[in-house]
């Protein structure tokens, strides 16, 4: 049997996921971040991106969309305190795009101030819930 960790993804709203996985992907502030059980403790923030949580006797692993957050691993717990988490096959790809078009022509009328910051930063989300049912779609991706 393989070794396992349990793993909690909560977000203000509600409890996402809990349970054990064998491994554990997430999205850090340089890059992804690989976590397997008895990895060293480490505290540290999340950027929006894809977790991807590699369930026992599962070919597939989870996968979820974080916009951000907090990530604390301990021996036998990592815990995710996102500030919005959701699983990729809640994601409307379709509104998704929508969205996605929207920010993009914000930003290409807008010349600096905080629009522009905005839609940047929720350019950068929306980016990351493609990612997310891309991945979802393709587990190749993984």
């Amino acid at each position: 049997m393989a070794m396992t960790i349990h793993v909690d993804v909560v977000s203000a709203e509600e409890e996402i996921f809990s349970g054990l996985v064998e491994f554990a992907v997430f999205p850090g502030e340089a890059g992804e971040l690989g976590v397997m059980p008895s990895h060293t403790p480490l505290l540290t923030r999340i950027k929006p991106g894809v977790v991807r949580l590699k369930t026992p006797h599962s070919a597939t692993c989870e996968t979820l969309y974080v916009s951000g957050g907090m990530l604390e691993v301990q021996p036998r717990l990592i815990t995710v305190l996102a500030d919005t988490a959701i699983r990729a096959v809640d994601l409307d790809e379709a509104k998704v795009l929508e969205a996605k078009r929207h920010a993009e022509e914000t930003l290409a009328k807008q010349t600096g101030g905080m629009n522009f910051a905005t839609a940047e930063a929720e350019l950068a989300q929306l980016n990351a819930q493609l990612l997310a049912i891309k991945r979802r779609k393709n587990p190749s991706l993984h």
